[in-house]
């Protein structure tokens, strides 16, 4: 036993050949990514956003004027009451989101113990919010608190408290600590370090991205840097420096960059404008900068992000794998079954982009479909072409980015020469040894002891009436046997 020990020490060398393969794998690769991470992380610190708001002038719905407050409270009880018997009168009327009532005609209030205590107060709720969804008893709302003005005002008739909006941190909450629960549970450290990305990936977009956007810089090379300074944190931080790692990662540039070309071309082919989107004319009137054209360009880069990187993962993932299984298997064998399970992917994935833009843009659609306009009208029209486009645009990115990312997995995993040999009796390489950043190092044991069980196999099936040679696993056997007879 204490021979077989030794016999594997030395078998874990690795060979000069899987050496060199290995070497010159991560050397192309490093020469690929390294200088493109630092042309990156350059034109960011270039196109760093400076911060300043000059020029920009907008009045902020959440900035109360001298006297006025936001509160919240929690709803005691709901009464339909006549809007003239309340004190309520149409010209009194503060808040732009409430529509104008007739006389005689009823309006909601919620009855609300103020969070900060005091006494209940007559709080009047939007029509619309009053008929689309209601309010009920234990709600937290928040609302605007115009008692101070109306006391120094008093008889104008308009209403002291108006509903804002809903308080939904408990909900929101409960539902962000589920999830990470839920990822930690089951992907372990490695969700744990996805939801660190993912607040990294959020300070890239809020930092300098959007004012960059806001200042008018080019939003094409915005959405690149950007986007590829995410996907570089990201994959490399939560699934370690392995070459399986940076292979995904050429392959998500690589659709990347076809997303933003098809993109840009589609933005200006298209006229995509943002034209009758409330938002985009709220942007227009705040500075001459902001390009509504520019954010929606950037916008159609960044929405395919996190299914590109879903699809570039999971293909250089099942590459891997799959020479795991067979190392033997021929680059040629390895490409086709590889795109096998890519093409599956791919069904999958664009079903996924369609139905998300579906699900986000269905009160556009239900409006469509009343309007009775014809189908082809409907999808080109300027509430819709925006979403056909970015389903359209996304989806040929990571479709290419597929059969790309498998291809460089491939050779780069010939190129390494990883295998698994556990049937042979040689050390086995387990699944996070792979994906972390000792995956080459593991890689190179296994070659090791895989090409000297290879010429102990030749040995005994190519010449079997040769003496075992000293020290292999052949002559163990046969001490072994011997002994036991």
């Amino acid at each position: 036993m204490g021979h077989g020990h030794s016999h594997d020490s030395e078998s874990s060398e690795p060979t000069p050949q899987a050496l060199a393969s290995r070497k010159r794998a991560n050397w192309i690769l490093a020469a690929i990514l390294v200088p493109l991470g630092v042309l990156t992380l350059v034109a960011m610190m270039v196109m760093w956003p400076s911060g300043s708001r000059e020029g920009i002038t907008f009045s902020s719905p959440y900035q109360a004027a001298p006297g006025v407050t936001f509160d919240t409270g929690r709803i005691q009880s709901v009464v339909v009451e006549s809007c003239t018997q309340t004190g309520q009168s149409n010209t009194g009327q503060t808040d732009p989101n409430q529509s104008n009532q007739s006389a005689g005609s009823q309006c909601t209030f919620a009855f609300t113990e103020p969070d900060k205590g005091g006494e209940v107060v007559k709080v009047v709720i939007n029509p619309d919010v009053a008929m689309s969804h209601g309010v009920d008893v234990g709600d937290s709302i928040r609302y605007l608190n115009l008692s101070a003005v109306q006391g120094a005002n008093a008889g104008t008739g308009a209403p002291a408290y108006v509903f804002v909006d809903f308080v939904r941190s408990i909900p929101i909450a409960l539902l962000a600590v589920l999830y990470a629960a839920v990822v930690i549970a089951v992907a372990r450290w490695r969700g744990f370090r996805a939801l660190l990305g993912l607040v990294g990936a959020y300070f890239v977009l809020v930092s300098f991205i959007l004012p960059g956007l806001v200042e008018g810089k080019p939003p094409l090379l915005l959405a690149l840097v950007g986007s590829t300074v995410i996907m570089i944190g990201v994959l490399y931080f939560a699934h370690g420096f392995s070459a399986r790692t940076s292979t995904a990662l050429l392959g998500t540039i690589f659709g990347l960059s076809i997303t933003a070309l098809l993109a840009a071309w589609a933005t200006d082919a298209a006229n995509l404008a943002g034209v009758g989107n409330h938002d985009a004319s709220t942007l227009v009137n705040m500075s001459p900068q902001i390009s509504i054209s520019g954010i929606i360009l950037c916008g159609l880069i960044i929405s395919g992000l996190g299914v590109l990187n879903d699809v570039t993962i999971t293909q250089s993932s099942a590459v891997w794998e799959l020479y795991e299984l067979a190392p033997n298997t021929s680059a040629r064998k390895l490409f086709s079954s590889a795109m096998r399970i890519g093409r599956d992917h791919i069904a999958s994935t664009v079903y996924t982009i369609a139905f998300a833009y579906a699900g986000a843009a269905l009160p556009i659609l239900i409006i469509v479909m009343l309007y009775d306009r014809p189908l082809d009208e409907a999808l080109t029209s300027a509430e819709l072409s925006e979403e056909v486009i970015r389903t359209l645009v996304g989806s040929i990115g990571l479709v290419l980015a597929i059969p790309v990312t498998t291809l460089i997995a491939v050779l780069v995993v010939k190129a390494t020469g990883m295998k698994r040999l556990a049937a042979a009796g040689g050390p086995t390489v387990t699944a996070d040894e792979l994906n972390d950043t000792g995956s080459l190092a593991a890689a190179a044991a296994v070659v090791g002891s895989g090409a000297q069980d290879e010429r102990d196999a030749g040995t005994r099936l190519d010449a079997p009436g040769k003496p075992a040679r000293p020290g292999s696993r052949r002559a163990q056997r046969e001490a072994e046997r011997r002994s036991t007879e």
